[in-house]
């Protein structure tokens, strides 16, 4: 039976399910203490998994390796500043790497009046995702759970589009224990599929088809060699040892 979300953590455990996360990588942290208290306590701990690291950077590092080998991204949280401090060098790899991960991380909370003393007040920054900013592809920190939905499929398809990269999701800690006194419906998560990478005109390739396959056209010239193109039908190669590739002066191919 599906439970009915009672806290913004949940709504977040719900939004990982939507999407088909299957593993999370965390180091405990007290920025998200909810979020880890929905994963177990909500979900299960059942898709999402729980999978405990050491270091954020071990969690990152391994939401990197199960996107190469899996071809999906994985998520990973990380705490607060500090967390993602650690973190910062496996997110650049990842980056320069295109691998799709989701960082999801927490501050705060934002509101000082919800802060304990001192403990949420080191633990909290200003626009935490500037840390990472030159090397993720997006990073996002939603100011109430009715914005939670949004900012998270937007990341996770921005995650996703080519070419592929690290995101970061920044999770108010008051927002995370926010009781839900209404139900949030979320959007579709099949609206926020990658968009179309950078190709060519459709027209243009029909074009050059049709001139590729013209009866008189037989070679491509491309600078000092001729590319020859038997695909299209053309068999005579000249005399020449080495049809894919033929110099022009040791051939008595046409242009």
């Amino acid at each position: 039976m599906q439970r009915v979300p009672g806290y913004g953590s949940d709504l977040v455990v719900d939004l990982l399910r939507a999407v088909g996360i299957e593993y999370v990588a965390l180091n405990p942290g007290a920025t998200y203490r909810g979020l880890h208290d929905s994963l177990v306590n909500y979900g299960g701990n059942r898709a999402p998994e729980l999978v405990l690291t050491t270091h954020e950077e071990i969690a990152v590092a391994m939401a990197h390796g199960y996107a190469k080998a899996r071809g999906a991204p994985m998520a990973a949280v990380v705490h607060d500043i500090v967390g993602l401090q650690h973190a910062s060098m496996a997110i650049f790899n990842a980056f320069c790497d295109r691998a799709p991960v989701l960082v999801l991380g927490a501050t705060g909370p934002m509101d000082a009046t919800r802060r304990r003393p001192w403990i949420d007040w080191i633990h909290t920054a200003l626009v935490q995702g500037t840390q990472v900013r030159d090397y993720v592809k997006l990073d996002d920190q939603p100011a109430s759970v009715a914005a939670l939905p949004e900012a998270f499929l937007r990341a996770w398809r921005v995650a996703r589009t080519e070419p592929t990269g690290p995101v970061y999701l920044c999770l108010d800690a008051g927002l995370q224990e926010q009781a839900l006194d209404r139900p949030i419906v979320l959007p579709d998560a099949g609206r926020f599929q990658p968009a179309a990478g950078p190709h060519a005109d459709p027209r243009a390739l029909d074009a050059t088809g049709e001139f590729l396959a013209w009866d008189d056209f037989r070679v491509l010239d491309a600078s000092e060699f001729v590319v020859l193109l038997p695909q299209i039908g053309f068999e005579d190669f000249g005399g020449c040892q080495e049809p894919q590739y033929c110099r022009i002066s040791s051939c008595n191919t046409a242009i």
